[in-house]
């Protein structure tokens, strides 16, 4: 019976069945009291007649059934006419999304910094085990649609925070996929896609980024938030092993030589306060997967960033690329890349551990061997956090290695509980 559900352990209605009961049991008793009472004699006596043919213990049971049942019945109409879940948007019942909400809203604290596809990629699966979800998203990209409205409209770049926001979104209906329209032609919006040019529109409106995402994200109805690392006009710069540097973020892989080193201009970027008190809130904190030096590092390049992140008393993870990345992390094993951000953030206790993919398709495609892509190396003897194996790739005939969301959030979720009750101990 569907209508017991609504009788479900943290659905928090309960106690307003409760309460409601009593306020009409209460109105019943005064409309008998001001007609002095005599619909009590008369609702006794037609009871007591009944009686005389019904055993009372059944006629007791039947009646309380009954009424209990018009009164979650009643109930449950009044609020579905006044919530208008049918209206061709809501496909699931209300007792379903309320008793979603209401887990979701006692999940962990997550904080997810990152940028790129890495990032909303992770979104999509830890929306599943949470609703208390700040993404920290890098700005320093500098190409593409991001780069064209960075330089012409002066905005912080929109693309990385749009993917998020749509990563974020409670439903992938109409207006998530028209958020992520991307214009194939047109003078002037070729290549531009919609979400970033209606972020852009926003934020001239609202006067900041952090408002124009925040109103964007009321649109779409997302689980959680989506935060910039900073509001400063940041830019990426990177010094080679041989000496030369290069200023932009896309031009940085383009130089295939090996980093020493990221910095920013200017080189004292100031972190988004929101972004500090979520890190201090946080029950985990997840860095990666994405690009090392242009999506995760540039993150921690803001000292005050970083500096939380280190003292900080939440679990934290680091989700490692499968693949190494042509021009950024060539020959790269899992230990390079964890101390990598031990070097930019200035310490080796960042993380707790690393999260690190076990399994590869037999037949990986060979577009990543003529690319110069392999898979990343687990090292494990020059590793001194906890390191977590699991297979974190989707299924793909094609043999394409991309990771699974629902796994990787999956894996991170059950090392974070393990951990959590070990230290409980």
């Amino acid at each position: 019976m569907k209508e017991a559900g609504w009788l479900l352990p943290g659905l928090e209605v309960k106690r307003w069945f409760a309460l409601i009961f009593l306020g009409s049991l209460l109105i019943t008793i005064g409309l008998m009291i001001f007609f002095n009472l005599r619909p009590v004699y008369f609702i006794m006596e037609f009871i007591r007649k009944i009686a005389l043919v019904v055993p009372t213990d059944i006629l007791a049971v039947v009646i309380t059934i009954f009424g209990a049942s018009l009164f979650f019945k009643g109930w449950q109409k009044t609020n579905i006419s006044m919530l208008d879940t049918h209206n061709g948007r809501e496909k699931e019942t209300l007792l379903e999304n309320l008793y979603r909400r209401r887990k979701l809203n006692r999940g962990p604290k997550i904080v997810a910094i990152g940028g790129g596809t890495g990032l909303s990629m992770l979104l999509k699966g830890i929306k599943r085990i949470t609703n208390n979800i700040t993404a920290v998203v890098t700005v320093g990209d500098d190409g593409g649609s991001s780069g064209r409205l960075r330089e012409e409209m002066g905005v912080l770049p929109p693309g990385d925070i749009r993917n998020c926001i749509a990563a974020l979104a409670d439903n992938e209906d109409l207006i998530t996929k028209l958020f992520q329209y991307r214009f194939n032609t047109g003078e002037g919006l070729k290549g531009h896609s919609f979400g970033n040019l209606f972020l852009t529109a926003l934020c001239s409106i609202t006067g900041d980024m952090v408002r124009a995402v925040k109103e964007s994200s009321n649109v779409l109805s997302i689980r959680g938030r989506v935060l910039p690392s900073t509001l400063d006009n940041m830019k990426l710069a990177a010094e080679y092993e041989d000496g030369t540097i290069v200023h932009g973020e896309s031009a940085i892989p383009e130089e295939h030589k090996k980093i020493k080193r990221l910095f920013t201009e200017p080189e004292h970027c100031k972190a988004l306060e929101d972004v500090i008190e979520a890190i201090k809130d946080a029950d985990l904190i997840i860095l990666g997967p994405g690009s090392l030096y242009t999506s995760v590092i540039p993150n921690l390049l803001i000292k005050e960033i970083s500096e939380e992140v280190i003292k900080s008393n939440a679990k934290k993870i680091y989700v490692c690329n499968i693949m190494t990345q042509p021009g950024e992390t060539d020959n790269y094993a899992v230990s390079d890349h964890i101390n990598a951000l031990y070097k930019h953030a200035g310490s080796d206790k960042l993380i707790d551990a690393v999260l690190v993919n076990n399994v590869l398709p037999k037949n990986m495609a060979d577009k990543y061997e003529k690319c110069g892509q392999m898979p990343v190396i687990l090292d494990r003897y020059n590793i001194h956090v906890d390191i977590v194996e699991k297979k974190l790739i989707e299924e793909s005939k094609e043999g394409l290695v991309r990771h699974s969301s629902n796994r990787v959030a999956r894996a991170i979720y059950y090392w974070f509980r393990k951990s959590s009750k070990k230290n409980n101990k």
